[in-house]
């Protein structure tokens, strides 16, 4: 070789050398730190490697730099096209780490709260509750059937999936509220060991992880069942897909709801009733008949015959309240002008007219033979109807129109509620009130017309407020001190010892009704007096306590018009009835106790068979306090 060409020829060396790399070096597609062997994925042609290896060998041919880098160039192309024609092996994967023993993956419940789990699994607790979309208030029953029929399809499946290891029941605080809950329960699970520390809660029901292995195959507990002595009744060999346990809570008799017709038997056309909801214009008698104030008229309709009569029609005057004698068939009417008269409807005459009031009488009670009036000139009257004299006792108290009373002929009390949002309780005859409940005694925000006065408990009263606060609230008004003893509300208080435990309110209701303080998380009741306080959702017009059952009757206005019926003292519903298109400013229950009537702005007068039959009614109740009544003269 000259001299000459031994620069083109090391020039040509050094240049392979490096290309070296990209022709010898196969590429690597498996991931770094693998242990499987890299595969070369494509192939040169003998006859470039010739070539190559040929122009090595004999540096005397002279090679241009454009001819070299051409030759380079489809080399390199050739090999990119090889490799994408080429199959190539698929990369491979990290093979996951497993334990010795284990072949599977096994549910690990060690260190689970499956109580916390399991209610923020799903909403309320239960896989068959209703969506959010069902937080507002049900206008039917038919919302508390579903979500008892949730309640027993939750209690099964948890049976079923967990057995005793998860608690059958979930806590359902403030029912019919359909809250769900945003913390863990405070009391530990059972699945949760005294020595494990407490950690958040997630949604994940299951953690998977190592767990010592456990024998699958089902083995007797006791020599005695093994061999011949085979248990029959044992789940082993049971058909159904439930077990025994659940086939007994299933077919187990439950105790049917009370079937209430939701049509009125009757319908009578009222025309002129006026839509005012401070006044109190129907009132069934003693007698079974019906009184009824339509404008300036009163009528008289008998449920025996069927016959619509009328009372009186009074002259410049509009009628504002009617009340009938506890016993007898002595009619009360109240006036706008503030003029009280006296009917007898046997007779069809008036017996006397009676002064006092400067505006409207707005509310009327019987207790024997005293007349109470409430009226918008914010006072009450008690009136003696034997006497001359017009009135008897001048009750102040109220700031606004007298628009509730009631009297308690057993306790002798009597309560009135007034449009200063404010309930007062007066005692016998005086005329200094002794209880007072307004907001801030935790009474009610809205004007106070329902009152009721329980007929199974001594002492209890009930009352509604109207639109701004939508609350039956439960008084105790003849005791006070083991409410206060109960500072804690650790328990139920008691009303009196006299009272029938099975009828006092649940433990939950008193929880709503404190007001906590900021040293102590729980606090005493505004006033030891409330026993609990319910919303309804909407205005409360009316109350009535049913005579033969623990149930109360409820008129609404603003927004519902309903009439509902609840349990007491769970205050479940029992059934909502609906037909009224404007508020239902009147109810008044037949002697019997076994029908109601209302009456709204529609002009409609609304019957309701809603109870069963009672043991008394009609004229031959009332004795005691008004088996001596005098003569009204």
């Amino acid at each position: 070789m000259s001299s000459s060409d031994a620069p083109a020829a090391l020039d040509i060396d050094l240049s392979l050398q490096h290309t070296a790399p990209s022709l010898h070096t196969p590429t690597l597609l498996s991931p770094p730190r693998s242990k499987t062997p890299p595969t070369i994925t494509g192939k040169r042609s003998h006859s470039h490697e010739n070539t190559v290896r040929t122009s090595q060998r004999s540096g005397s041919a002279s090679l241009s730099a454009n001819a070299l880098s051409q030759a380079l160039q489809r080399t390199v192309d050739h090999g990119s096209a090889t490799r994408d024609i080429t199959p190539a092996g698929s990369p491979s994967r990290k093979r996951q780490k497993t334990f010795a023993g284990d072949n599977r993956f096994i549910p690990n419940r060690a260190g689970q709260d499956f109580q916390a789990s399991y209610t923020l699994l799903n909403e309320e607790g239960s896989p068959a509750t209703p969506s959010r979309a069902h937080k507002k208030a049900p206008s039917s029953e038919l919302h508390f059937h579903k979500r008892d029929a949730n309640r027993a399809y939750s209690s099964v499946l948890r049976s079923e999936m967990f057995d005793s290891e998860v608690p059958q029941s979930i806590s359902q605080s403030h029912e019919g509220s359909g809250s769900r809950a945003k913390t863990p329960p405070t009391g530990t699970s059972a699945l949760a060991g005294p020595g494990l520390t407490p950690s958040t809660p997630h949604k994940n029901l299951f953690s998977y992880g190592p767990a010592a292995p456990t024998s699958l195959t089902p083995r007797s507990t006791s020599r005695s069942e093994r061999g011949p002595n085979i248990n029959a009744r044992s789940d082993l060999y049971s058909l159904s897909p439930v077990k025994r346990s659940s086939q007994t809570m299933l077919l187990s008799p439950r105790k049917t709801p009370r079937a209430v017709s939701k049509v009125p038997y009757k319908v009578l056309d009222a025309p002129e009733l006026a839509d005012d909801f401070y006044l109190n214009l129907v009132d069934w008698g003693p007698n079974d008949i019906l009184a009824v104030g339509l404008g300036d008229c009163v009528y008289l309709w008998a449920r025996e015959t069927g016959v619509v009569e009328q009372l009186c029609k009074l002259e410049g005057d509009s009628v504002t309240s009617v009340s009938w004698i506890q016993r007898g068939s002595h009619l009360a009417i109240g006036t706008t002008k503030g003029l009280l008269m006296i009917y007898d409807t046997t007779t069809n005459r008036k017996l006397r007219t009676m002064t006092g009031h400067s505006a409207r009488i707005s509310s009327l009670a019987w207790n024997a033979h005293i007349l109470s009036t409430g009226s918008r000139d914010r006072t009450i009257l008690h009136r003696d109807v034997r006497q001359p004299s017009q009135y008897l006792r001048r009750l102040t108290g109220h700031k606004q129109e007298v628009c509730g009373l009631k009297w308690n002929q057993e306790t002798r009390q009597l309560a009135s509620g007034g449009n200063d949002n404010k309930i007062f309780v007066w005692e016998n005859m005086d005329e200094r009130w002794s209880q007072r409940w307004g907001e801030q005694e935790g009474g009610h925000k809205a004007a106070v017309k329902a009152i009721a006065w329980s007929p199974h408990q001594r002492g209890l009263l009930a009352s509604g407020g109207g639109t701004a606060d939508r609350c039956i609230k439960f008084w105790n008004t003849v005791s006070t001190s083991q409410n206060s003893a109960n500072a804690a509300i650790t328990t139920t208080p008691t009303i009196n010892s006299t009272l029938s435990p099975s009828l006092h309110p649940p433990p939950t209701s008193l929880s709503a009704l404190s007001t906590p303080s900021p040293t102590s998380p729980t606090a005493p009741p505004i006033t030891p007096h409330l026993l609990r306080s319910h919303d309804t959702g909407s205005q409360v017009c009316n109350l009535l306590f049913s005579a033969n059952t623990a149930e109360l009757v409820s008129t609404h206005g603003y927004s519902q018009h309903a009439i509902n019926i609840w349990k007491y003292p769970s205050m479940s519903p029992v059934v909502s009835l609906t037909g009224h298109t404007y508020r239902v400013l009147y109810l008044s229950m037949s002697p019997d106790g076994g029908t109601i009537v209302t009456g709204a702005g529609d002009e409609t007068l609304r019957f309701w068979d809603v109870f069963g039959k009672g043991k008394g009614g009609g004229e031959g109740g009332g004795e005691g306090v008004v088996k001596d009544w005098g003569v009204i003269r």
